[in-house]
């Protein structure tokens, strides 16, 4: 099998992945995953899509993420993972689709306006 390359997004985060036939081992940005995303619940969104579709074990996967924090990452590259999963094998589509990991969530920051604190906040109001 050739090495099958994906693109993952989230918020500001950039996953480029690269799935390829071995033993499981999945590394980001030439670290370790499980020590690059140290949070259990970071760990679980790594290898969920694996989980899913039955293939622990069966795939290396090679990620170069960059951009935005430590969640926007894990999640752009499950995103990335699961497209490539589906690329490996279009059966895998339907499961990963159930739980919502084919779709791109577009939610970004929100500009800050002038004359604004934050996107929406006002500056305090003083009356006297």
């Amino acid at each position: 099998m050739e090495p099958i390359n994906s693109l993952g997004r989230r918020k500001t985060s950039v996953a480029r992945v690269i799935l390829s036939e071995g033993d499981g081992s999945i590394t980001v940005n030439g670290v370790e995953g499980s020590e690059y995303f140290p949070i259990t619940t970071q760990q679980f969104k790594l290898v969920q899509p694996f989980k899913l579709t039955g293939t622990e074990g069966k795939y290396d996967v090679t990620v170069n993420v960059n951009g935005g924090g430590i969640t926007g990452q894990v999640e752009a590259v499950r995103l990335g993972i699961a497209r490539a999963l589906v690329a490996a094998d279009e059966a895998h589509k339907p499961l990963l689709n159930a739980e919502d990991l084919m779709t791109r969530n577009p939610a970004e920051v929100e500009r800050k306006k002038f004359g604004r604190k934050k996107a929406r906040k006002r500056y305090q109001f003083s009356k006297r």
